[in-house]
Formats: structure tokens, C-alpha cells, sequence
């Protein structure tokens, strides 16, 4: 494919992510990609970034790859990558900007990365670096949905007995799992275990450990029987799905295709009461909204909506409509509306 650079968008740690628009006529590619691209003499991390998304390049949510090329810019010979434009920027962004994400928004994203994860697992890969910032927010125009980004870490996954792949500790320190700390394991249970920090990360907001010193980190995420601290802000189904993330023991954690059926992102609903919230119809139209502060439900009275049960609150403010005209200056002709 050939194109034309448009402006920076983004950098990384070895390459920059610039947006391009194609000159080859074709309906296979989009009017706007974005093109990552290094210096040719340094582009090994970004090579093996486009051989592994060519492999998983049938995964609907995994970011599409449209081929390489190498350009000669301003003197300097660049290797560059043409990958599918994310209007909506990084997750990371949409959690610092709102603090924190809803339930229903989390279970849907979730969902979407899982079965990112299952498809790079069966392949036989690991991406070692899942984290908020690559997972990519991409729309249809209707709904939004993520994608899995950045393969520059991934690796095959090591066959059984051998060792030479071990201690290539490749990644985020924040989200890297105890066996990968202690041992040089790296496989598809700690892209579970940086999964379950994802998730955590979504519902608070705050990252998953609160250490600033590297080695304090590693130490605390490679010693003892310590796990992130699952929120209590989640439902008891959140909490256990973390908790099926968290487990210390890499044999015992579950598989992304376990996770698949969990009923934290199996529920169904969910991911049409997560459309309904971006495009409210009318001021009841937030079915997230509620305080902080726990409310108790009793069959009669449901206090998210301030109704009773089962009566929407539209239907309520009704009901307390009536003809009769009280007379403010007599305390006794009042009309009792309720």
C-alpha cells in the first residue's frame, strides 16, 4: 500500500505513530491509517510487531495490519507499518479523562479483549504487554468497541521443557505476573494476570499497586502471597472474575477461553445497556446513575429510580399529576397527591 505521512499522533518507546492516507485505490484499504515508524537500524521490535499481526490478522478484535515499507525521509532510511486508525485514542485516555469507567462499559471491553486473547493464545503467541494504554477504542459509528494494539513484546509461547526463553522479561512492571518476577515465566497465564489489572485499573481509575520505586514493585509483586486489592466498588461477579486473574499459582489461574464464559462478561445484556448509555433518549435514560453512598431495595420501593418497583419514572411523575386546584391559603384544602 502506498500512502501519504499526515501529521504525529503518538509516540513510543522506539517508534512514532503518525496518521497516513493511502494513495493505492482499493476497497481493502480505509480512508485513514495510522503509520508507526523508526529508523530502519533500530526496527527489529517493530518487524516482529508486523510478523505476529500479520498471523492474527482474522481476529475482529485485534488491530488490523496493512503491510510495511521502507521510506527515506529527510536523509534517514525509515521502516514503517501502516495499522488501523483508532479515532478514539487509547483506553488509558478514556479512564483518566472519566476516573473511572462504568460496569457495564468495563464487562463490554472486557469481553472484547478476551476474545483478543483467546485467538493470540490458540495462534501460539503471548503479547506480554497488555495494559490500558494498548487498548485501542475504535467505532462503527453506531457503538464503540476495543482492540488489542502494540505486538512489538509478543513472543511464541515456549514449548514445553524448554528454557531458553526464560528471564527475557519483556513488558510493564506494573502489570507483569509474580511467575514472570520470580521465575522468567512468561506465557499465556500472565497475559491473565495483566488482564485482571486492566480491569481493576477501569473501575478505579488508580493503577494496580501503589509503589513508585521498580524494585519495591518487583519485590512486592514476586514475594509473598500479596495480590492487587480488588475493588469493592464491583459486582460479587467482578470480584470473582479478578479473583480468577489474581490467583498467585499461574496453573491455577483461569484461560482466557475460561474467562470467555464467566458471567462478568457472559451476561448478554450488558452490551446493549452500554449503547443505550452513550445515546440517552430522554433525562431517564442513565441507568448508571446513583450515589456513591449504598441504597438498600425493598420489593416496594426501588431507590436508583426513586419509584416503586417495576414502575418507570416517567409513569410515576404521572401518577401524581391530578385536575383538582388546592387553595394555598387554607392549610385543610390542600390535595394530598401521594
Amino acid at each position: 500500500m502506498e500512502w501519504v505521512r499526515g501529521k504525529t499522533i503518538g509516540h513510543g518507546s522506539f517508534a512514532a505513530v503518525s496518521l497516513a492516507k493511502p494513495t493505492t485505490k482499493s476497497s481493502n484499504f480505509p480512508p485513514v491509517v495510522a503509520v508507526k515508524s523508526c529508523g530502519i537500524s533500530h526496527s527489529a521490535t517493530l518487524k516482529n510487531e508486523r510478523i505476529i499481526l500479520e498471523q492474527l490478522k482474522d481476529c475482529p478484535d485485534i488491530i488490523n495490519c496493512f503491510g510495511d515499507s521502507v521510506t527515506l525521509e529527510n536523509g534517514e532510511r525509515l521502516y514503517n507499518v501502516a495499522l488501523e486508525y483508532a479515532s478514539g485514542g487509547a483506553l488509558s485516555e478514556k479512564v483518566k479523562k472519566n476516573s473511572r469507567l462504568s460496569e457495564n462499559e468495563i464487562r463490554l471491553y472486557t469481553n472484547s479483549v478476551l476474545k483478543g486473547l483467546c485467538f493470540i493464545h490458540r495462534n501460539g503467541f503471548v503479547h506480554c504487554d497488555i495494559k490500558l494504554e494498548n487498548i485501542l477504542l475504535v467505532s462503527d459509528g453506531v457503538k464503540e468497541s476495543v482492540k488489542i494494539a502494540d505486538f512489538g513484546l509478543a513472543k511464541k509461547t515456549a514449548v514445553t521443557g524448554d528454557v531458553s526463553s526464560k528471564y527475557e522479561i519483556r513488558g510493564t512492571p506494573m502489570y507483569m505476573a509474580p511467575e514472570t518476577v520470580v521465575g522468567g515465566e512468561q506465557e499465556s497465564a500472565s497475559d491473565i494476570w495483566a488482564l485482571g489489572c486492566l480491569v481493576t485499573e477501569m473501575i478505579t481509575g488508580n493503577p494496580v499497586w501503589n509503589c513508585s520505586d521498580v524494585g519495591a514493585l518487583l519485590m512486592k509483586i514476586g514475594v509473598g502471597a500479596e495480590i492487587p486489592e480488588i475493588p469493592g466498588k464491583l459486582s460479587d461477579e467482578g470480584k470473582d472474575f479478578v479473583g480468577k486473574c489474581f490467583l498467585k499459582d499461574p496453573r491455577k489461574r483461569w484461560t482466557a477461553e475460561m474467562l470467555l464464559d464467566h458471567p462478568f462478561v457472559n451476561a448478554g445484556p450488558f452490551e446493549e445497556e452500554v449503547v443505550n448509555q452513550i445515546s440517552p433518549r430522554d433525562p431517564f435514560g442513565f441507568p448508571d446513575w446513583e450515589s456513591e453512598q449504598s441504597c438498600s431495595m425493598t420489593p416496594e420501593f426501588d431507590c436508583r429510580s426513586g419509584s416503586p418497583a417495576g414502575v418507570m419514572p416517567a409513569t410515576r411523575l404521572g401518577q401524581l399529576l391530578t385536575d383538582q386546584k388546592p387553595n394555598w391559603c387554607v392549610s385543610n384544602s390542600w390535595v394530598e397527591v401521594r
